[in-house]
C-alpha cells in the first residue's frame, strides 16, 4: 500500500490494499475456517509424509549408483542454486498466498487473476536474469569452492532456476486458493517419482552427474506441466475483469520475505560453520544428525502453514475471526507436537543409538535444545512468521529474521567453544526463543492477539504426566529397544487418557471432525469430548 503522498508505509504497517476492505467485521466468525484448516492441513500432513519418504528414497538410490564424489558435487550444486534461488524468485511467490485469499473473500476473481499472471511473469523475468548469471559464474565459484566438477552441475542446474521460481509459484497458487490436494500431487508424489525414475534411469546407462542433475529438472518439469494444467482449471479464478495490483505493492510485500529467506537459508548453514571451526568434522555429522532428528517435530506445522497464511491473510482485518483461527491453530499443532515432543527428548539416545550408530548418541542434548526452541516458536506463529505474513507484517518477518540469525551467531559463538554440538544446540535454541517472543510480543502490540487460551493449558496440562511417565521409563529400563517400543506407548497412552480426563477436545473440534473423518473416529472424539 502506498500513502496519499505515494510514500511505502512505516514498517510497522502491514502491507494492504489500494482498495477499501469491505469485510463485515460484524459477524462472529464460525468455524468454516477452521474446517478448512483442518481438511487442508490433513492433506498437506499425508504429503509431507509421502515427500520424506521418496526424498530418502532418492537419496538412497543415488547413493547406491554414483561414488560419493560424484554425489558431492551434486549437493555443492544443489546447495548454491537453493541459495541463489532466493534471489530469483525475490520473495514474489509469497505475494500470491496473500493478495488472492483477500481478493477472493471480497468476491474479485479478476483481481486474483490478474496477481497470479502478474506474479508468474515477474518470477520468469528475475529467475531468468539469476539463471544468467549462475551460468556465467560457474567456473569461479567452482574455483572458489576448488572443485572443478561443479561448474557443470552448476550451468546444467541454471536451467533450473526459472523452472522452481515457477514451481514456488504454482505451490503459493494452490494455497492462495486452497486447494493444497493439487500441492500434493504435484509436489510430493508427481515431481519425486519422476525425478526418482528418470534419474536412475539416466544413471544406469552411465550419465552419473549430468543424470542426477537431469533427473532433478525432468522431475520439475514434469511437476509443472501437470501443475499448470491443474491451475488453469480452477473455476475459482474465473470471471470478472482481469485486474493487476500495482508492481509496488508486490514488491513491497515480496521483497522483504525474499531477504528472510536468505537468512533462513544461510543460518541452516551457520551452526555447521561454528562447530566445524571449533570442533571436527565429526561432530558436524554428529550435530547434523541431532538437528534432522528434532526437525521432525515441525512436521505437525509444516502440514497446516500452507493453508494458515491464506485463511489469515483473507480475513485479517477481522479481529475476532484472526484471533480465533491463530489460537486454534496454535492449539492443534501442539496438541499434535507434544507427545512427540516427549517423545524425541526422553528416547533420543535410544533412537539417535538404533538407527544411526551409539556415537550419535552425543547429539541426544542438541535434540532436546531444539525440540524446546522449535516449540516456543510454533506457538509464536511459526519459524518463518507465517502469522505475520498473513497478516501483512512482511517488513516484520524481515526484522525477526535478522534477530534469529544474529542471535543464533553470538550464542553459538559463545558457547560451542566450552560446551561443543550442546552449545550450538542451545545457542539455536536461545535465538529460536528470542525471535519467537519478538513475534508474540509483535502481534499483541499491533493486534491485541495472543495464543494463550485455558484450553490450550489444558493441552499442556494433559501432556505433563505423559513427559513424567515417560521419564520414568527411560529412568527404569537400560536396553535401547525397549525404551524405543515402549516409550511412544506410554507417552501416549497417558496422554490420551489424560487429554480426555481434563476436556481437551472440544465441541467445536467435534464438529469440524464431523465432515473431514470417517464416523466412527468422530464418534470415539464426541465420548472424549462429552465425558
Amino acid at each position: 500500500m502506498t500513502d496519499d503522498g505515494g510514500r511505502p508505509p512505516p514498517d510497522p504497517t502491514p502491507s494492504t490494499e489500494v482498495r477499501e476492505d469491505t469485510t463485515d467485521t460484524t459477524v462472529p466468525p464460525s468455524n468454516t475456517g477452521d474446517q478448512t484448516m483442518a481438511e487442508q492441513g490433513g492433506v498437506t500432513f499425508a504429503g509431507e509424509l509421502i515427500k520424506k519418504g521418496f526424498g530418502f528414497l532418492v537419496v538412497a538410490m543415488i547413493t547406491r549408483l554414483v561414488s560419493p564424489g560424484v554425489y558431492g558435487l551434486f549437493v555443492l550444486s544443489t546447495s548454491v542454486l537453493h541459495l541463489t534461488q532466493v534471489f530469483a524468485s525475490a520473495g514474489l511467490h509469497r505475494a500470491i498466498d496473500y493478495f488472492v485469499p483477500q481478493y477472493l473473500e471480497r468476491g474479485e476473481p479478476g483481481r486474483a487473476r490478474g496477481v497470479t499472471v502478474q506474479v508468474f511473469g515477474l518470477l520468469l523475468l528475475t529467475s531468468t536474469v539469476t539463471a544468467v548469471g549462475v551460468f556465467l559464474a560457474a567456473e569461479t565459484l567452482a574455483t572458489a569452492f576448488d572443485e572443478p566438477g561443479i561448474a557443470t552441475g552448476l550451468r546444467l542446474l541454471a536451467v533450473a532456476l526459472p523452472l522452481l521460481a515457477v514451481f514456488n509459484g504454482l505451490m503459493a497458487s494452490y494455497s492462495g486458493i486452497k486447494r493444497l490436494r493439487y500441492r500434493v500431487y504435484v509436489r510430493d508424489i508427481t515431481r519425486p517419482t519422476v525425478r526418482l525414475l528418470a534419474t536412475v534411469g539416466l544413471l544406469l546407462v552411465g550419465f552419473g552427474l549430468v543424470g542426477i542433475v537431469g533427473g532433478y529438472v525432468v522431475g520439475l518439469l514434469v511437476g509443472i506441466t501437470l501443475g499448470v494444467v491443474l491451475l488453469v482449471r480452477q473455476d475459482v479464478l474465473r470471471g470478472g475483469e482481469t485486474t493487476f495490483t500495482p508492481v509496488r505493492e508486490v514488491l513491497w510485500y515480496g521483497v522483504p520475505l525474499a531477504l528472510a529467506g536468505v537468512i533462513y537459508v544461510v543460518m541452516g548453514q551457520v551452526d555447521y560453520f561454528v562447530v566445524g571451526y571449533y570442533m571436527s568434522s565429526d561432530d558436524v555429522g554428529i550435530y547434523r544428525i541431532g538437528y534432522m532428528l528434532a526437525a521432525n517435530l515441525l512436521v505437525f506445522f509444516s502440514s497446516l502453514a500452507p493453508v494458515f497464511k491464506p485463511l489469515i491473510a483473507e480475513r485479517r482485518h477481522d479481529h475476532d475471526a484472526v484471533t480465533e483461527r491463530y489460537r486454534t491453530a496454535t492449539r492443534w499443532v501442539l496438541a499434535l507436537s507434544l507427545p512427540v515432543a516427549a517423545v524425541l527428548v526422553l528416547g533420543a539416545e535410544a533412537y539417535l543409538s538404533l538407527v544411526f550408530t551409539p556415537q550419535y548418541t552425543a547429539a541426544s542434548g542438541v535434540v532436546l535444545a531444539l525440540v524446546v526452541g522449535y516449540l516456543v516458536s510454533v506457538t509464536a506463529g511459526g519459524p518463518g512468521g507465517t502469522l505475520l505474513q498473513g497478516l501483512g507484517y512482511s517488513r516484520m518477518v524481515f526484522l525477526n529474521s535478522t534477530l534469529l540469525l544474529i542471535a543464533n551467531v553470538v550464542f553459538s559463538v559463545l558457547l560451542v567453544p566450552r560446551y561443543g554440538i550442546l552449545g550450538a544446540g542451545v545457542g539455536t535454541m536461545l535465538a529460536l526463543m528470542l525471535s519467537g517472543t519478538a513475534a508474540l510480543l509483535e502481534v499483541y502490540y499491533y493486534r491485541g492477539i495472543h495464543p494463550f487460551t485455558r484450553e490450550l493449558g489444558l493441552v499442556v496440562a494433559a501432556w505433563l504426566p505423559a513427559l513424567a511417565l515417560g521419564a520414568l521409563v527411560v529412568t527404569l529400563v537400560s536396553n535401547d529397544l525397549v525404551v524405543a517400543v515402549v516409550l511412544p506407548l506410554v507417552v501416549i497412552g497417558t496422554y490420551v487418557p489424560a487429554g480426555q480426563a481434563l476436556g481437551v477436545v472440544t465441541p467445536a473440534d467435534v464438529d469440524i471432525a464431523e465432515r473431514i473423518v470417517p464416523r466412527s473416529v468422530v464418534d470415539r472424539l464426541r465420548r472424549v469430548a462429552e465425558t
